[in-house]
């Protein structure tokens, strides 16, 4: 009787369906794996391509990364007018997720003429087809929102078995997504009439956002180093704008940026718009938005 009743309940236990593993999640760069991260708390841990401190522009992919791309299930990234090194790579694939196609997303195109020097801004390997759209979509919150409903959605269909999980996490986001952005146009509304210069133009998302004034970059391709004739195009106008700073960034020459804030006698400080500085994870987006209001903050404010 014993071992019919055991057999039994061996055989109910095999009949039930395994709970599926959660799918594995690859993000390309920080911003974007910590909003993935938020919504994939609790169930797992998407992957990271770019990680560490190593900078997007011109990333030369690793075996170790080729490896991580056949095994994902599902692909992360802003799109192709950002990440061009992983554009070949996804060609075919199927399983991707590009921010830049959100329907609803905002969207900017790449500043030049005037201020801003003539572009050649594409991360990587020059596309002309690419030039028109500027890629650093996640500094606007509100493209920040879009990415985590559609992460939950794409991940609730690939794995049903934790798509409450999912929703609940996406909407704790998207509140404390609501949140920043209410904190962060408090904090930068009385600054924005004040003039300054960025290293690269790659904070045009955050400025409209907040409405901020920038009067130009120094570069608009962080791996293009401006010659004498613009550095001297520069000086003359952070005189005529009256601006109170120069922003460097990391993984770029300091010496540029702090050569042009010593000769015309303006404050120096250092924006981080790729999350360079900030540890990966789910908390990395909001420690970075902060970061840049408070590096901002900072420099306009003092006397």
């Amino acid at each position: 009787m014993r071992k019919t009743l055991l057999s039994a309940l061996i055989l109910a236990c095999l009949a039930l369906p395994a709970q599926a593993e959660p799918p594995k999640v690859l993000v390309s760069i920080k911003p974007l794996h910590s909003l993935v991260a938020s919504v994939m708390q609790g169930v797992a841990e998407p992957g990271l391509i770019v990680s560490g401190n190593s900078s997007p522009h011109g990333y030369t992919m690793r075996p170790s990364d080729a490896r991580a791309l056949e095994q994902a299930k599902l692909i992360i990234w802003v799109g192709k007018e950002f990440e061009t090194w992983l554009e070949r790579p996804l060609s075919k694939r199927q399983d991707t997720l590009s921010m830049m196609s959100l329907p609803g997303l905002t969207r900017l195109d790449t500043r030049e003429g005037g201020v801003w020097e003539p572009h050649a801004h594409d991360h990587g390997d020059h596309h002309d087809e690419h030039d028109e759209t500027d890629g650093h979509v996640w500094l606007d919150t509100g493209n920040a929102t879009l990415l985590v409903k559609a992460v939950s959605d794409r991940l609730s269909a690939l794995d049903p078995a934790h798509a409450s999980r999912y929703a609940a996490n996406a909407e704790a986001t998207r509140q404390r997504l609501a949140a920043l952005d209410s904190d962060l146009k408090a904090r930068l509304a009385p600054l924005a009439q004040r003039p300054y210069v960025v290293f690269h133009d790659a904070h045009q998302y955050f400025e409209a956002r907040y409405g901020l004034s920038p009067a130009g970059a120094i570069t608009v391709d962080p791996e293009r180093h401006p010659g004498a004739k613009r550095m001297a195009a520069l000086r003359e106008r952070l005189k005529s704008a009256k601006a109170a700073c120069v922003f460097g960034e990391p993984g770029t020459p300091t010496a540029t940026a702090r050569n042009l804030a010593e000769s015309t006698g303006i404050r120096l400080g250092q924006l981080d718009p790729e999350g360079l500085l900030v540890e990966s994870g789910p908390e990395s987006y909001f420690q970075q938005m902060q970061g840049l209001a408070t590096a901002i903050a900072e420099c306009l404010s003092a006397r």
